[in-house]
């Protein structure tokens, strides 16, 4: 067998390790607890299962599937005060998933957006603390589009659509299950 013999081989494989050679972790999610709620002292699990009428409820509020019925959600305590939640989830960008962290503040509004993993080879820009900002004190009734409240990123409009996207869910979720739930 001659070079040329393993040349489609090897362009394959090197394609598979090119997509995850981006992969870069920013935050884990106990990083993300703690940047999200410095404040806090302590963060306990919550058991987050939707129903089948707070999924139909999230969809209409959100616009976009409910897509789970569980979710990982943390709740941030300062001693025995309740400061607020964490929602976990990922999307996909343009290949690959985009994990991220929802703060949410106890009226259910976005104290903050942390992007924990992203690997994409384009697109990262979403990290940037500006266009995240653009999300604190927004509800699920918001304008959370892009284009709608919601700056695009040239170079990241997938990953600026479907992050935002997956806050707006998340928002629709806080209004829907978890606010309701600590009352």
């Amino acid at each position: 067998m001659n070079q040329n013999t393993f040349a489609p081989l090897i362009l394959s494989a090197l394609a598979g390790v090119s997509s995850t050679a981006f992969a870069t972790q920013y935050l884990t999610a106990e990083q993300a607890q703690q940047t999200i709620f410095p404040e806090a002292n302590s963060f306990k699990p919550v058991n987050l299962q939707l129903s089948l009428e707070q999924m139909r409820q999230v969809e209409k509020l959100s616009g976009l599937p409910a897509r789970s019925v569980a979710w990982r959600v943390v709740a941030a305590y300062k001693d025995d005060k309740l400061l607020g939640h964490i929602v976990f989830d990922e999307v996909i960008g343009k290949f690959e998933l985009i994990s991220y962290a929802v703060g949410l503040h106890l009226d259910a509004s976005i104290r903050q957006v942390e992007i924990m993993t992203y690997r994409e080879s384009h697109g990262m820009e979403i990290k940037n603390a500006n266009w995240r900002k653009q999300f604190v004190g927004k509800t699920a009734s918001s304008n959370l589009a892009p284009g709608d409240g919601i700056a695009n990123i040239s170079g990241a409009t997938l990953s600026c659509s479907h992050v935002t996207d997956g806050v707006r869910r998340i928002a629709a979720i806080a209004q829907v299950a978890i606010l309701p739930a600590k009352k």
